[in-house]
């Protein structure tokens, strides 16, 4: 199967159930920071976050928000061209003591997260670390799974989950392509 898997609504939705599954398993915003992972994390996460404070307006989606760049901690740096290392935007209230939430588009190999893992522990040291993710796609090679999952997608190694967001890429959608093996 190729082609559209998700599409703006199909997001919304899954951005919406993943928002009430955190408050659920937390009892509530109070100790919650989410971070997101760049690229398109980021915009995720900033939409997690509003949808947080619409269910429970005590939660500061401005000031419980920020971006974690995982540049410099990835296992495959001498294997890919030169990269830019990109901003990370802790919130004011910073990560110590609080319930992290990571979030990412596809969890595919967990590497990205391993990563975020590491550069997390150089900026605090928070309660508990959770991992949200629009798509999990599978083929892990490290033992991470996400808390929380938008969508699980069964690929092919040589199938691409492609994720567009409005922010980035003018429209809402999860793109499967390339062909099974």
């Amino acid at each position: 199967m190729t082609g559209t898997i998700l599409g703006a609504p199909d997001i919304g939705r899954a951005l919406t159930r993943i928002a009430h599954e955190i408050l659920e398993r937390n009892e509530g915003p109070e100790h919650l920071v989410l971070l997101g992972i760049p690229t398109r994390g980021v915009p995720l996460a900033h939409r997690l976050a509003q949808r947080l404070a619409e269910v429970e307006p005590s939660f500061d989606a401005a000031a419980r928000c920020g971006a974690l760049d995982i540049t410099m901690y990835r296992d495959d740096l001498r294997k890919q061209p030169t990269r830019s290392i990109g901003p990370t935007t802790l919130p004011k209230v910073g990560i110590d003591d609080a319930t992290v939430v990571l979030v990412d588009d596809v969890l595919h190999t967990g590497r990205t997260i391993r990563a975020a893992l590491d550069a997390i522990k150089d900026e605090g040291r928070p309660k508990a670390v959770q991992l949200a993710v629009l798509v999990d796609r599978g083929h892990r090679e490290l033992p991470i799974r996400a808390d929380y999952v938008g969508k699980n997608i069964p690929t092919s190694r040589s199938e691409r989950v492609d994720v567009h967001l409005g922010e980035t890429d003018d429209e809402d959608a999860v793109i499967l392509s390339g062909g099974r093996s």
